[in-house]
């Protein structure tokens, strides 16, 4: 439903986004991850039209964003980070004017307005204004105006920014549940909210496409992904090293601590647990803990993308 071609965006002789290409389908959730000022908000913006490309081409579901803005627009629902909106109005009256500027009126209206208040958990604020709502409500609001029209694709910048931990589950079970029938971006900094509700992952670092795969496949990258964690109680630490060095396909045995009531040890290698667990048991040893690592995002993330403490190459 999006498909974006060699996006490149300048502001003046700054360079935001270089030259990225991607697609996302109808129930898909993207997760566009990278670190500050790496070009996710600039990116959206361009998906969305709110800017306009330098050079490329984004296409929405067949309309094109530079030569057909308002049949691309009336396809998407836009979540902007900051989360504007008109500060005098309550959250009813803002909704129906957003719903009006769609084009509803009457008896679509309304039950466009109520469907999408329901839907976000506004009932009790519904006529307070909009400079008196908490953060977290406020980011609701706009939320709520971004799926008023029920469009096909939702482009989100920082959905559960500022959401108490209730309320940031309830908006990913809400946006997962979205993913089913639509194709969503999320723009997000929090690793956790990819897990959770990210079918695809893209990185953006210094405004290049630096990833684009599977959470899951993004974690296999990870240097700990498919280690094995393992924990003996009151054993002597050089005979539990030495016996898990002997474990087969076992390539490095690391300490991780170490006291007088247990030791915890990481293998790397191509063992498997239960080879790990038989040498333990097999000593007659008691084993406390045993776990396969799943890769951590965190350490792929920083692997793949420059610090802001790194100078970019200027030659």
């Amino acid at each position: 439903m999006i498909t974006a071609k060699n996006v490149t965006k300048w502001f003046g002789p700054t360079l935001a986004v270089d030259d990225i290409s991607f697609e996302v389908k109808r129930g898909e959730v993207l997760g566009f991850l990278g670190p500050n000022g790496a070009g996710k908000s600039t990116a959206m913006r361009i998906i969305t039209g709110f800017i306009p490309l330098s050079s490329g081409e984004v296409d929405i579901d067949g309309h094109d964003i530079d030569s057909d803005p308002v049949g691309a627009k009336a396809l998407i629902g836009y979540l902007p980070e900051s989360a504007p909106a008109y500060p005098e109005m309550t959250v009813e009256a803002f909704l129906k004017f957003v719903a009006a500027v769609r084009g509803m009126h009457g008896a679509e209206q309304t039950a466009a307005v109520e469907r999408a208040i329901q839907t976000c958990f506004l009932e009790r604020v519904r006529h307070q204004t909009f400079d008196t709502l908490s953060k977290g409500y406020q980011h609701r609001t706009c939320f709520a105006q971004a799926i008023l029209h029920d469009p096909p694709i939702l482009v989100l910048d920082e959905p559960t920014d500022g959401l108490d931990p209730n309320q940031k589950h309830e908006m990913r079970e809400l946006i997962r549940e979205m993913g089913k029938e639509k194709a969503i971006i999320i723009s997000t900094h929090i690793l956790e909210e990819v897990e959770a509700i990210c079918t695809r992952v893209i990185i953006i670092d210094r405004g290049k496409l630096v990833y684009n795969g599977s959470p899951d496949e993004l974690k296999d990258r990870s240097k700990s992904a498919g280690s094995v964690t393992v924990r003996v109680l009151k054993q002597p630490a050089e005979e539990v090293t030495a016996t898990l060095n002997a474990v087969k396909a076992a390539k490095t045995v690391t300490v991780v601590d170490a006291s007088e009531e247990s030791i915890c040890c990481r293998l790397e290698g191509d063992m498997t647990s239960g080879a790990v667990a038989e040498a333990i048991l097999g000593k007659g040893w008691k084993l406390d803990e045993l776990h396969t690592e799943e890769g951590r995002l965190d350490e792929v993330f920083r692997e793949i993308t420059i610090p802001d403490t790194v100078q970019e190459d200027t030659k």
